[in-house]
């Protein structure tokens, strides 16, 4: 059950970080400047997604002390 929830979590830790960048990018593209709201939005949904992924990798059962 573990494992499964781990691997629930880097999915969407990989889900935020997709948002993330297409946030920044649709942004910019649009014209938007670097402290347009959805870039600001972007850049903390990568954050949130990194943050979560460098946590599950922290916390995953093999990996060795």
């Amino acid at each position: 059950m573990e494992r499964a929830y781990l691997a629930g979590s880097r999915a969407l830790s990989m889900v935020l970080c997709v948002v993330g960048a297409l946030l920044v990018v649709v942004t910019l593209l649009r014209g938007g400047g670097p402290l347009a709201l959805g870039v600001v939005v972007g850049v903390l949904f990568g954050a949130l997604g990194l943050a979560r992924l460098r946590l599950a990798r922290q916390l995953s059962p093999d990996r060795r002390a």
